[in-house]
């Protein structure tokens, strides 16, 4: 069974807008539980543009299933990672210009910076993941610095078609495969939505996918009438 994490960062982002206490993470969180959603994946930045540290204290405190905290590799983010301890962390690169994050982690350039964290992380029961751009000496540099798991980011497979995407569906294929044969588990996210999903559920030994832009983009057609009604109910009382 492939497992689903739900982002729910651009909840956080539409609450950021107007600085107000909603829309609530939390309950959005919930309700991802309730429709099925085996983890919540939420990304503190280091500008804090939507995902705030209260945030992370409340979803530990609340959540059913498994957390899974997206980070970069800094001084502060990594403490305040060792003391929410949340059950699994995601090393991404970050750039504060970029909207999102923008290509995989250079573990094989970063490996002495990157080695340490992971080790603390995993001292403290945290689960650690590496998202990396599929290319063997990635995968080969997240083994040598002992994390378990790799995140293999789809974007470039999810933004092309064609022959293009062929071509990055073969390199998440090669990369899964090395990744399952280092032992390390193997998700994948970025991108991915109801129509470009398919082939990647073919990927070998693929755990679990972390999906959240195109969920909560989705959400708010499929769940606008439903809001509209009872605005409108609220209204006639």
């Amino acid at each position: 069974m492939i497992r689903l994490g739900v982002n729910i960062d651009h909840v956080a982002t539409l609450r950021q807008a107007r600085r107000t206490a909603y829309p609530s993470v939390l309950e959005a969180a919930a309700l991802c539980e309730q429709a099925g959603a085996h983890g919540i994946t939420v990304h503190l930045r280091e500008d804090r543009r939507h995902i705030q540290d209260a945030d992370l204290y409340a979803l530990r405190e609340s959540l059913a299933t498994r957390m899974n905290l997206e980070m970069a590799n800094n001084p502060d983010i990594v403490a305040v990672a060792l003391d929410v301890k949340p059950d699994e962390v995601c090393m991404v690169p970050e750039r504060r210009e970029e909207l999102t994050t923008e290509g995989g982690l250079d573990v094989a350039g970063q490996r002495d910076s990157l080695a340490p964290v992971v080790a603390d992380l995993r001292r403290a029961g945290v689960t650690v993941s590496m998202f990396i751009d599929p290319e063997p000496r990635q995968v080969e540099a997240s083994a040598a610095i002992g994390a378990p798991c790799v995140e293999l980011h789809t974007g470039a497979y999810a933004e092309r078609s064609g022959a293009g995407r062929e071509a990055e569906l073969e390199r998440l294929m090669i990369a899964a495969r090395l990744a399952r044969e280092a032992g390390l588990q193997v998700n994948a996210g970025h991108g991915l939505n109801l129509e470009n999903l398919g082939p990647v559920l073919r990927l070998p030994g693929l755990d679990t996918l972390n999906i959240g832009h195109s969920i909560v983009c989705r959400a708010i057609f499929t769940g606008l009438e439903r809001a509209v009604a009872e605005m409108l109910e609220r209204i006639s009382k």
